[in-house]
Protein backbone atom coordinates (compact mmCIF):
# COMPACT_ATOMS: atom_id res chain seq x y z
CA UNK A 1 0.00 0.00 0.00
CA UNK A 2 2.84 2.46 0.72
CA UNK A 3 3.65 2.73 -3.00
CA UNK A 4 0.11 3.94 -3.61
CA UNK A 5 0.34 6.89 -1.19
CA UNK A 6 2.92 9.64 -1.56
CA UNK A 7 3.53 13.11 -0.21
CA UNK A 8 1.70 15.96 -1.89
CA UNK A 9 2.76 19.47 -2.81
CA UNK A 10 0.58 21.51 -0.49
CA UNK A 11 1.10 22.49 3.14
CA UNK A 12 -1.70 24.45 4.80
CA UNK A 13 -1.07 26.60 7.84
CA UNK A 14 -4.27 27.51 9.68
CA UNK A 15 -3.48 30.67 11.66
CA UNK A 16 -5.64 32.47 14.27
CA UNK A 17 -6.80 35.95 13.27
CA UNK A 18 -4.71 37.65 15.94
CA UNK A 19 -1.52 36.20 14.39
CA UNK A 20 -2.47 36.10 10.71
CA UNK A 21 -0.99 39.39 9.42
CA UNK A 22 2.25 38.87 11.36
CA UNK A 23 2.65 35.38 9.89
CA UNK A 24 2.02 36.69 6.36
CA UNK A 25 4.57 39.47 6.93
CA UNK A 26 7.08 36.96 8.29
CA UNK A 27 7.07 34.76 5.18
CA UNK A 28 6.79 37.75 2.81
CA UNK A 29 9.12 40.32 4.39
CA UNK A 30 11.48 38.43 6.69
CA UNK A 31 11.94 35.10 4.90
CA UNK A 32 11.30 36.61 1.45
CA UNK A 33 9.38 33.71 -0.10
CA UNK A 34 7.71 34.41 -3.47
CA UNK A 35 3.96 34.94 -2.90
CA UNK A 36 0.97 33.68 -4.88
CA UNK A 37 -2.75 34.27 -4.41
CA UNK A 38 -4.53 31.98 -6.82
CA UNK A 39 -7.05 30.72 -4.25
CA UNK A 40 -8.14 33.81 -2.37
CA UNK A 41 -8.72 34.51 0.44
CA UNK A 42 -5.85 32.15 1.34
CA UNK A 43 -2.43 33.64 0.80
CA UNK A 44 0.39 31.43 -0.31
CA UNK A 45 4.13 31.26 -0.74
CA UNK A 46 6.40 29.12 -2.87
CA UNK A 47 8.12 26.91 -0.30
CA UNK A 48 10.85 25.17 -2.28
CA UNK A 49 9.11 22.44 -4.28
CA UNK A 50 5.99 22.89 -2.14
CA UNK A 51 3.25 25.48 -1.73
CA UNK A 52 2.62 26.93 1.71
CA UNK A 53 -1.00 28.08 2.01
CA UNK A 54 -1.77 30.38 4.94
CA UNK A 55 -5.45 30.43 5.88
CA UNK A 56 -6.94 32.77 8.46
CA UNK A 57 -8.73 30.67 11.08
CA UNK A 58 -10.79 33.03 13.26
CA UNK A 59 -11.96 30.30 15.65
CA UNK A 60 -8.50 28.86 16.34
CA UNK A 61 -6.43 29.64 19.44
CA UNK A 62 -3.18 28.41 17.92
CA UNK A 63 -1.80 27.61 14.48
CA UNK A 64 -2.06 24.17 12.88
CA UNK A 65 -0.21 22.58 9.98
CA UNK A 66 -2.19 20.45 7.52
CA UNK A 67 -0.45 18.16 5.02
CA UNK A 68 -1.40 16.54 1.72
CA UNK A 69 -1.04 12.96 0.50
CA UNK A 70 -1.58 11.80 -3.10
CA UNK A 71 -3.01 8.44 -4.11
CA UNK A 72 -4.44 6.90 -7.27
CA UNK A 73 -7.43 5.46 -5.37
CA UNK A 74 -8.58 7.71 -2.54
CA UNK A 75 -11.25 5.32 -1.24
CA UNK A 76 -8.80 2.42 -0.96
CA UNK A 77 -6.15 4.66 0.62
CA UNK A 78 -8.57 6.21 3.13
CA UNK A 79 -9.84 2.74 4.10
CA UNK A 80 -6.26 1.50 4.50
CA UNK A 81 -5.30 4.49 6.66
CA UNK A 82 -8.42 4.20 8.84
CA UNK A 83 -7.90 0.46 9.29
CA UNK A 84 -4.38 1.23 10.50
CA UNK A 85 -5.28 3.83 13.10
CA UNK A 86 -5.76 7.10 11.21
CA UNK A 87 -8.88 8.98 12.30
CA UNK A 88 -11.26 10.10 9.54
CA UNK A 89 -12.13 13.75 10.05
CA UNK A 90 -14.03 14.82 6.94
CA UNK A 91 -15.94 17.47 8.90
CA UNK A 92 -12.83 19.67 9.32
CA UNK A 93 -13.35 21.33 5.92
CA UNK A 94 -15.82 20.82 3.07
CA UNK A 95 -14.16 19.53 -0.09
CA UNK A 96 -17.16 19.80 -2.37
CA UNK A 97 -19.35 17.28 -4.10
CA UNK A 98 -17.46 14.94 -6.39
CA UNK A 99 -14.06 15.66 -4.85
CA UNK A 100 -11.99 12.49 -4.90
CA UNK A 101 -10.42 12.62 -1.47
CA UNK A 102 -10.99 13.09 2.22
CA UNK A 103 -9.43 14.08 5.52
CA UNK A 104 -7.59 12.01 8.14
CA UNK A 105 -5.59 12.77 11.28
CA UNK A 106 -2.36 11.04 12.20
CA UNK A 107 -1.78 9.85 15.80
CA UNK A 108 -0.53 13.35 16.74
CA UNK A 109 -3.74 14.94 15.37
CA UNK A 110 -2.07 16.48 12.31
CA UNK A 111 -4.68 16.81 9.56
CA UNK A 112 -3.90 15.28 6.16
CA UNK A 113 -5.86 15.66 2.94
CA UNK A 114 -5.76 12.36 1.05
CA UNK A 115 -6.64 12.93 -2.59
CA UNK A 116 -6.17 11.86 -6.14
CA UNK A 117 -3.70 14.23 -7.85
CA UNK A 118 -6.22 15.54 -10.38
CA UNK A 119 -8.96 16.11 -7.79
CA UNK A 120 -8.64 19.93 -7.93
Amino acid sequence: MSKEIKGGLNIAMKVPSHQYEAVIAFYRDVVGLPPFDEKMPAKGFIFGPNRLWIDEAPNYSQAEIWLELFTNDHEKALDHLATNGAVRCDAVEELGEGFRGGWIMNPANIVHMVREPDAW
